[in-house]
């Protein structure tokens, strides 16, 4: 049975991995973290730095510090150009990775992916004049487009273009052959036209067919009946334990869960962080609490399983010399949540004793950190700190400045310590065994 179960784990993640459109999203994604953690830091310093907001803790507001505002345009630009432009971002990279799996490194293939996507995009927008009247501005693309919200399209339009670009240039049914003379690159242009055209005006077809069918434009289908579910499921608390879960039972097999399932976890995340995010940027009410940054603060501190308690308790009791050596060895990797050489030097995968603690502790982690955050004691996540900032420093950035969630990791990581402890002091008896 037990077997059973591991070559079924085994078997599910290796599928999900050797998968081409869930690691050209997973790929995309990873490629995408420096423009994130940009725009969320822009964010950062225009609310907690430059802002003069009336009774906000801002350095502006220090007496004689005021002519920091006058720097707001520049992060202000700065996040707009990033965390409102993630679904043309995404679009492009899934497209690059999508297409090397097919062999094809046409450069014109993230912009075929684009073109698509923008053929489904409504280009007007409705403002308000100084009256309070709808004034209908045209040629534009509205930020709901182009933001977090629209990342589901953008991910789905990719594929489909890349995929069908791909198979109609490999082909070799719509190639335009010129001579010999002609420059390569220029012969390359007029060889991949067709499936180009061919590609971008089928999504455009099926946009305009889709609501001339429903009377929905496919924004709002996807939003209505693909993302506002999903991400109802992955940010309310059992979902996200579920998903916690089952990227550590991963990990305990050598696989690496955060990562295998990050295709399935990212867009959901991020669309809830992009919200957090835009709100604070607002001064409003932030409206998530499972978000990007949620993950990084309380269940992965330290690393998958949380593994810095089971550094404090191997230091504390344990009385195995290599257990103690490894452990040395992990606290700096530690410190940058980066936990490898503890799972795979004790080693915690496929290893039955620690297997509870490694499991549950994230759980715990998760849970803890969303009650405190829901009864106020901790901030919400509105900043995507880089996922190797240390503990504390991280939820401290990551809430914009709550000393709760900073207490409240430094909580997580003793609840750690006392779950790995019991199992740590059974481990001593099995030295003589060895």
């Amino acid at each position: 049975m037990k077997d059973k179960l591991m070559d079924g784990l085994l078997n599910f993640a290796g599928k999900l991995q050797a998968n081409r459109f869930m690691s050209s999203i997973k790929n995309g994604f990873t490629d995408l973290m420096p423009v994130i953690i940009t725009g969320s830091f822009c964010t950062l310093i225009s609310n907690v730095v430059l802002s003069v907001n009336p009774g906000y803790l801002s350095v502006a507001n220090i007496p004689g510090m005021a002519w920091l505002n006058v720097l707001t345009p520049i992060f202000t630009a700065a996040n707009y150009g990033t965390m409102n432009m993630l679904a043309i971002g995404i679009c492009i990279l899934i497209a690059m990775h999508l297409a090397e799996t097919y062999g094809n490194h046409d450069r014109v293939v993230p912009i075929v992916a684009l073109a698509s996507f923008i053929s489904l995009c409504q280009t007007s927008t409705t403002v308000k004049d100084a009256a309070g009247a709808d004034i209908v501005v045209n040629n534009v693309l509205p930020s709901t487009v182009t933001n977090a919200q629209g990342l589901f399209v953008a991910m789905l339009t990719s594929i489909f273009s890349t995929m069908l670009f791909c198979r109609l240039v490999s082909s070799g049914k719509l190639e335009i052959k010129l001579p010999e003379s002609v420059p390569s690159n220029v012969a390359r242009s007029f060889s991949v036209l067709f499936p180009a055209a061919l590609s971008i005006l089928a999504i455009s077809a099926f946009g305009f067919a889709f609501k001339m069918v429903t009377g929905m434009t496919l924004f709002d289908a996807i939003k209505t009946f693909l993302q506002a579910p999903l991400q109802g499921v992955m940010t309310g608390l059992p979902g996200y334990l579920a998903y916690v879960l089952f990227a550590n039972i991963l990990w305990m097999f050598g696989i690496h869960g955060t990562q295998t399932l990050s295709a399935v976890a990212s867009p959901i995340l991020l669309a809830s962080f992009a919200e957090n995010e835009a709100a604070y940027l607002a001064n409003q009410p932030i409206p998530n609490i499972i978000c990007t940054p949620f993950s990084s603060m309380y269940n992965t501190l330290t690393g998958a399983g949380i593994t810095g308690g089971m550094i404090i308790a191997i230091m504390l009791f344990s009385k195995r010399e290599d257990y103690r050596q490894i452990a040395k060895l992990s606290i700096p990797c530690g410190i940058f949540n980066i936990n490898e050489p503890m799972t795979f030097g004790i080693p915690i995968v496929l290893n039955p004793m620690f297997a509870v603690p490694f499991l549950l502790a994230p759980v715990l982690g998760a849970t803890i950190g969303y009650f405190l955050t829901k009864i106020g004691f901790c901030g919400y996540g509105v900043v995507n700190a880089p996922w190797t900032t240390p503990p504390v420093i991280a939820a401290f950035l990551d809430t914009g400045g709550s000393v709760g969630a900073a207490i409240t990791q430094v909580l997580i990581l003793a609840v750690s310590t006392l779950l790995y402890t019991p199992f740590i002091i059974a481990a001593n008896s099995q030295t003589g065994e060895e």
